[in-house]
């Protein structure tokens, strides 16, 4: 994938709520790992939640390992970016 001053390509380009959660668990990966994005735990809660909700137990699992990292504040600043995006995409 190219990146341009015009276009930026994030992991959840071309996620919608219809996608398998298999594509939604990998942006949790990418956001967790920093893989061609910063390293993001809330964003990586919130993916790796979005696929749980799709039935990925590794999601479970690692959504799990993310909120032991992370402060209070910041898994439901997670939970809240996740409901407000099945909002907009539904």
């Amino acid at each position: 994938m190219a990146f341009s001053e015009y276009e930026i390509e994030t992991p959840c380009d071309g996620l919608t709520a219809d996608s398998d959660g298999d594509a939604l668990y990998q942006a949790g990966l990418a956001y967790s790992l920093g893989e061609t994005v910063d390293t993001d735990l809330v964003e990586a809660h919130k993916w790796f939640n979005l696929a749980a909700l799709k039935g990925v137990e590794e999601a479970r699992s690692l959504r799990r390992e993310m909120a032991d990292q992370m402060s209070a504040e910041e898994i439901r600043a997670a939970q809240k970016a996740a409901r407000e995006w099945l909002r907009l995409m539904n």
